[in-house]
């Protein structure tokens, strides 16, 4: 299976003055430090973590919305990361964005057909009659009625204008769709909807999704393959079935255990994670979990943890991963945990 998007040793750097007016020089933020991972064809790739960790800016370094201060981002193969001017805007076509916030980013100028046909003229795709055809056809395989389409976002639900985004998304076919929060800001029946339309769209033309999301509940229900980020790093990496059956770095287990629990039966004891998250400009030696880590020694904080594969594509830093206790898991799923609404 090929890869349609190639992330190595991602790095984001951001500099900032130290003091008033820069008196005492500048100060360096590592918000991404040398991350790498792929996401094959037809398959979703779930970046986790908690807000600050830095899977945000790695979205936005994939589209080029940013330029990496270190590292490679190459889609279907080719570097985006030298691309600049008109090959840039044309390449983007093969990669597209659903953000946080559908209100937002969507022009409160145009009409709904107006903003889903907004992709095709950009990318010079098809004449006027195609356009409006196609128009119509994202509309009906988002789950929207044709009569919105002279509607503008603002007379809009907040799923509704979701739908849209996708659609626009989906417009320039692109090979990989960057979903960033897509559905952290709607109801959870909503919410639940949109994850089985962006399942159902990838079941039907075999698109790839990078998925970036705090809530385990959604990665646990959408995802093939996930990654866990802690300060600007990966800490570990699996398929999602093992990532949730058998975690093996002690804040994938925190993060895990934190998920709600609906069901009585599941009920279990939780160790909520203790301490602030460090700065990102002034990074802890050795291990960057071990300030917060139960099961820290004094090599964690000597040496940083290499990734290390325990066992087949499961990746972990820690230097106790394979001494740790049993995981504190349960059988419950996403399914358990999120109204899972099929579409009618």
């Amino acid at each position: 299976m090929s890869a349609v998007l190639e992330v190595s040793g991602l790095t984001q750097v951001f500099t900032s003055q130290k003091g008033p007016f820069g008196l005492f020089g500048r100060r360096e933020l590592r918000a991404v430090d040398d991350v790498s991972f792929g996401v094959e064809r037809g398959r979703t790739f779930c970046l986790v973590g908690e807000s600050g960790c830095g899977k945000t800016t790695i979205g936005r370094m994939v589209v080029r919305l940013l330029k990496p201060t270190a590292g490679s981002v190459r889609v279907n193969g080719e570097d985006f990361g030298n691309l600049a001017g008109e090959t840039l805007r044309r390449k983007r076509q093969q990669i597209q964005m659903v953000f946080q916030d559908p209100l937002a980013c969507l022009n409160s100028r145009m009409t709904a057909a107006e903003i889903v046909e907004e992709p095709l003229l950009n990318f010079g795709i098809g004449d006027a009659a195609s356009r409006q055809r196609k128009v119509l056809r994202l509309f009906d395989r988002v789950g929207l009625p044709q009569y919105f389409h002279s509607r503008l976002p603002h007379h809009l639900s907040g799923g509704q204008r979701q739908r849209l985004g996708i659609a626009r998304a989906l417009a320039a076919e692109p090979s990989l769709i960057v979903a960033d929060e897509a559905v952290a800001a709607l109801d959870v029946s909503i919410r639940s909807q949109i994850l089985n339309l962006l399942k159902e769209v990838q079941r039907e033309i075999g698109i790839s999704y990078l998925f970036i999301s705090h809530d385990l509940s959604v990665v646990r229900y959408l995802a093939d393959d996930v990654a866990v980020m802690y300060l600007g790093a990966i800490v570990e990496q699996a398929p999602a079935e093992a990532m949730f059956g058998a975690p093996a770095h002690p804040y994938t287990r925190a993060l895990i255990d934190s998920v709600p629990v609906t069901h009585p039966r599941n009920r279990r004891r939780r160790s909520p994670l203790e301490g602030e998250v460090p700065s990102a400009a002034a990074l802890p030696s050795g291990c960057r979990f071990r300030t917060r880590c139960p099961f820290a020694t004094d090599i964690c904080a000597q040496q940083a943890p290499p990734m290390t594969e325990i066992a087949a594509n499961h990746f972990v830093a820690c230097h106790h991963s394979q001494s740790l206790p049993p995981p504190n898991v349960t059988r419950s799923g996403a399914a358990e945990d999120i109204a899972v609404v099929k579409k009618q």
